[in-house]
């Protein structure tokens, strides 16, 4: 079974070591699994709510897009995309905010911290609140709900927005699904075994504390942060307690056991605090040299980012754009041209319809094809053991359960379960493509 995971990363910062360890590297890591399907992006549009200095947002693009790609991301596994390149998400933001009840937006944590702060200062409880702010989780459940993601990383303060893009989206689905599931119902993941590194003063490392230790500065600039990390005071020869001492805390986020057991046993034997520091400035600057190196050759080279996340929106959009289009005809905006060519004169026009051929291979197991109204070839099923088996998930087809089309190149794949059942052929170009899914969406609809 594939799971969809989706993580937006707000772009108004500079990423430090904290983000680093706490969410840039378990999600690539996370991202190679070979049963996960990985959409992350950058949330431009979210960071217009925080931040209101333009060259601040566009710096923070380039720095955070270099950031996970020097890290390692891999855009042939990963869908990495910049939230703005895709238009599909402020069109269905709208649809979403049509069922989207004033009463949720107004339980909203960010919303309420707002008005609660207002009326403690005597101000009107609405001051300084904009629309951004206010209809934030809809923009963040559009992003989520878009691409039906299962599962969506997020941290605690965060939880309330995908429990929000839940009740939105189980909404719309009762409104408009006509009995189908069209959205996907995301679960809020907590990684409770993340990393939430101490900053230079012990604090949570935050750019809000002013705390943070550089991730892709220069090697000096990585060793004098360090340098100012808090020590106690015992002197060089006394036993140092690992596990009440910050810098510890640090170079185990990022060592193997081994080096982790010979520091400790370092510390324990008297080694100074100085001597200590160097070590970690080491352990750091082995892991982030290659990558501070392919981070600057990346700030330098823009265009070559531009492309990147161009390729991937082009990308998430073969999902976003024939979606969309099931939503838009789900609501009512639907084409005339297709009332009009099924009701002139007043009648109903005799068609032909789309079938299922069933057929069973020469080594006994069962397949069927379904074929649209000109006898062309939409779907080839996957081999099922026996006929029942493929007869039950045409039957869950014509049955007019919400469709899980995954687009590859210039063909899709029907799953159910979290897994294919069929495949379509190859088709000329994306245009050719996704009009069959279209094809396929109308043989599929349920007939009144």
């Amino acid at each position: 079974m594939t799971t969809r995971i989706l993580t937006g990363i707000t772009t108004t910062g500079t990423p430090h070591l904290g983000n680093y360890a706490g969410a840039i590297r378990p999600a690539i890591v996370a991202s190679r699994a070979g049963d996960v399907d990985s959409f992350y992006f950058l949330a431009d549009y979210h960071a217009l709510i925080k931040c209101d200095d333009p060259a601040r947002i566009q710096r923070s693009r380039l720095e955070i897009a270099a950031t996970w790609l020097a890290c390692g991301l891999d855009t042939d596994k990963a869908t990495f995309y910049r939230q703005s390149d895709i238009p599909e998400i402020p069109e269905l933001t709208w649809l979403l905010t049509c069922v989207s009840a004033k009463g949720l937006l107004n339980r909203a944590h960010a919303y309420k911290a707002s008005v609660d702060k207002n009326v403690e200062a005597g101000e009107d409880p609405d001051a300084g609140v904009t629309m951004g702010l206010y209809s934030y989780p809809v923009l963040m459940a559009a992003d989520i709900l878009m691409f039906n993601a299962h599962k969506v990383p997020v941290g605690r303060d965060q939880i309330q927005h995908v429990e929000m893009a839940r009740d939105i989206g189980q909404r719309f689905n009762h409104l408009f699904g006509a009995g189908r599931e069209l959205f996907t119902l995301p679960e809020a993941v907590i990684e409770e075994e993340v990393a939430t590194l101490p900053g230079l003063d012990g604090r949570k490392m935050s750019k809000s504390y002013d705390n943070t230790i550089p991730l892709f500065g220069s090697a000096k600039q990585l060793k004098d942060a360090i340098a100012r990390i808090v020590t106690d005071s015992r002197a060089p020869g006394e036993p140092k307690d690992p596990d009440s001492a910050h810098l510890f805390t640090l170079y185990q986020a990022f060592a193997t056991p081994e080096q982790l057991a010979a520091f400790r046993a370092e510390l324990l034997d008297g080694l100074a605090w100085g001597e200590a520091k160097q070590r970690l400035f080491q352990l750091l600057d082995n892991e982030l040299g290659e990558a501070r190196e392919r981070y600057h050759a990346l700030i330098e080279r823009p265009a070559d980012l531009e492309d990147i996340l161009l390729a991937g929106a082009a990308k998430a959009r073969k999902t976003a754009t024939p979606f969309l289009n099931e939503l838009r005809e789900a609501v009512g905006l639907r084409s005339f041209r297709s009332a009009v060519q099924g009701n002139e004169g007043g009648k109903k026009k005799a068609t032909k319809s789309a079938r299922f051929v069933s057929f069973r291979e020469d080594d006994g197991s069962f397949r069927f094809r379904l074929l649209d109204a000109a006898g062309e070839q939409l779907l080839l099923s996957s081999a099922f053991a026996d006929g029942k088996a493929a007869g039950q998930v045409t039957k869950r087809l014509q049955a007019g359960e919400a469709l899980d089309i995954r687009v590859d190149g210039n063909a899709f794949a029907v799953w159910l379960d979290g897994a294919a059942v069929a495949q379509s052929p190859a088709f000329a170009d994306l245009q050719a493509c996704e009009q069959a899914i279209e094809r396929l969406r109308e043989a599929l609809a349920p007939q009144d």
